[in-house]
């Protein structure tokens, strides 16, 4: 079967006082990250991949609203909410992330606040030369450090000189902030001799941490003004002036997607986007493989970009439109490691992991949507096969709507790629898998965010339509659920929605 890493979401009681969880001496961090959604997808190589017990496909049908979680707060949501539960707790919280610079913890059994940190000022629409979000403030999913109990995030703040980007430090305790931190973007790039305009730079996609640094992913705002680049800033967790940097070598070439930054444990993965004016190829339109430290290096074992690279940076149609997911297939030492990158101009890349594959070198090509594909994929496994779960409409379904599109990728040197199923959902919300242990009864979720605004649930093997909810009102695109607690948990603005089965 192929390896994918799963979340394991535990049932937990409904929940008493979260004082003692949050205030409590050491706890077995591992234990509690087992049953916590840490990072984007639940884990750093982006699977999507829960195990929820109990959540077969007959279940899944009879999901309904949990009447007594209700979640209310001000500001509009874009990133996806993190969960954290320490071992010994009967409830755990929700961390939400809001563009009015807001951060809250939620108590995840009654939706009652726990705490709540403004960071600043968001920055407004019309001090920026061009975006489409407004207020602009935390976009890209924060990431939790389960050892130190400390949450990372971006947040976009206004200033008497301007729009800044901030990386902060927050206790999970209190949200108070780490000494030290927030880190100013722009004055630690300066100090290392790099130049960032925090008015052009955005900042989307997905942070992660490997070892003992958190990595943020940046790029432009929508519209591609102003001069920025693709760029990986990368943070001692626990000396912030230490900084390192990675950025693409030609104008542009964003790394914008929601997933953000991916990981196998042992390197780092992005995307980068669309270049400008590159008469040269110079690290857009990419998978990039980069070392800890950020080191690159341009061996075809360390990028990958489509031979057309250049016609791609000329039509818009980023590779980087969704982040790279690393998979294995196979078990031990016989298992083939593997990337999938999915784009704008409809196409999937299956590439080895051990050799990217330098300009044209995938293991295979192949049309699988009739339009672009934004958002991050899901990885899960049906009898000896992987399975990628994408939201798009499959050119391998022509008489279905689309939506949500799952392929069917094989083993072999030259893998081959087919469309498994295709299900209708109107929108552009990011899917996610969940099983009940890893193989049984997978279940594919996804929103159709600014679209239907429905959460939608199908069986992972056939397609099989199980669940559709009500319309859920607030719903902002590229929104990814996560499961937790025994609950499917949706952000939109001002509220979470959480389902019960």
């Amino acid at each position: 079967m192929p390896r994918i890493a799963n979340i394991v979401v535990r049932g937990i009681l409904a929940a008493a006082s979260l004082s003692w969880m949050l205030t409590s001496g050491p706890i077995n961090t591992a234990v509690a990250q087992q049953a916590s959604v840490t990072t984007y997808h639940g884990d750093p190589a982006r699977h999507g991949n829960f195990i929820v017990p109990g959540l077969t496909w007959d279940k899944a049908r009879f999901g309904y609203p949990d009447p007594t979680f209700n979640a209310r707060f001000p500001g509009h949501v874009y990133a996806q909410p993190l969960y954290w539960w320490p071992v010994g707790s009967k409830a755990g919280i929700l961390i939400v992330a809001t563009e009015e610079d807001g951060v809250l913890a939620i108590d995840a059994a009654t939706g009652k606040i726990v705490w709540q940190k403004s960071l600043g000022r968001a920055v407004s629409r019309d001090e920026l030369p061009c975006g489409n979000i407004d207020p602009l403030g935390i976009t890209g999913t924060p990431v939790i450090d389960p050892r130190t109990r400390v949450i990372y995030l971006d947040a976009a703040v206004h200033s008497p000189s301007g729009p800044r980007h901030k990386i902060f430090a927050l206790s999970l305790r209190d949200g108070s902030t780490i000494g030290g931190w927030p880190v100013d973007v722009a004055e630690a790039l300066r100090a290392v001799g790099q130049r960032f305009d925090p008015a052009a730079q955005g900042e989307r996609g997905a942070l992660t941490i490997l070892g003992d640094r958190v990595y943020v992913p940046f790029g432009g705002n929508y519209g591609d003004c102003g001069t920025y680049h693709g760029l990986v800033v990368g943070i001692a967790t626990g000396n912030p002036m230490d900084v390192k940097a990675w950025r693409t070598r030609a104008r542009a070439g964003g790394i914008w997607a929601p997933g953000g930054i991916s990981s196998d444990g042992k390197s780092l993965y992005v995307a980068t986007g669309n270049t400008i004016d590159a008469a040269q190829w110079g690290d857009g339109e990419a998978i990039v493989r980069l070392a800890p430290e950020l080191g690159h290096s341009l061996r075809e074992e360390d990028y990958f970009a489509p031979s057309n690279w250049h016609e791609l940076d000329d039509r818009d149609a980023d590779l980087g439109g969704t982040g790279p997911l690393a998979f294995d297939i196979g078990n031990g030492n016989t298992a083939e490691a593997r990337i999938i990158a999915l784009g704008k101009d409809g196409r999937a890349y299956v590439l080895d992991r051990n050799r990217l594959g330098g300009i044209g070198g995938e293991l295979a090509a192949v049309t699988v949507s009739t339009g672009p594909v934004i958002t991050a994929p899901a990885a899960y496994s049906v009898a000896r096969s992987a399975l990628i779960a994408f939201g798009g409409a499959g050119s391998g379904c022509p008489d279905e709507p689309g939506g949500v599109t799952v392929l069917k990728i094989d083993a072999g040197d030259r893998p081959a790629i087919s469309t498994a199923w295709c299900g209708s959902v109107g929108g552009w919300g990011a899917p996610i898998v969940t099983t009940t242990d890893g193989q049984a009864n997978p279940i594919v979720w996804s929103l159709g965010a600014e679209g239907d605004d429905r959460l939608h649930g199908f069986r992972g093997d056939t397609g099989e339509p199980l669940f559709r909810s009500e319309r859920l009102q607030g719903l902002r695109h590229f929104q990814t659920l996560i499961a937790a607690h025994s609950h499917l948990y949706v952000a939109a603005d001002g509220r979470i929605f959480a389902f019960a089965f």
